[in-house]
């Protein structure tokens, strides 16, 4: 549980921000575990393969689902009163 506190404090790594996603939707103690969980997976995964830990980033959950971030994202200005129109870059 330690570990997995200490993970979930840092800045700009795939573990901190998948508490910090988490931790706004579940309690933090459940977003918590969750990180352990991810963790020790992890640890099972580089124990079999014998890989070295690849840190996958902050930014990867974003990029995985780079769809639904646009929308939510669109949805999210919409609440707040502006009137979005997205073109493709």
């Amino acid at each position: 549980m330690q570990a997995a506190w200490a993970a979930a404090r840092t800045k700009n790594t795939y573990l901190g921000s998948k508490y910090r996603r988490m931790a706004s939707r579940i309690s933090k103690k459940k977003a918590l575990i969750a990180v352990a969980h991810t963790m020790l997976v992890s640890i099972y995964h580089m124990i079999k393969k014998k890989e070295p830990y690849r840190e996958l980033g902050s930014d990867y959950l974003e990029n995985l689902y780079k769809e639904r971030t646009v929308k939510t994202l669109k949805k999210r200005l919409e609440s707040l009163g502006y009137v979005v129109e997205l073109d493709q870059a």
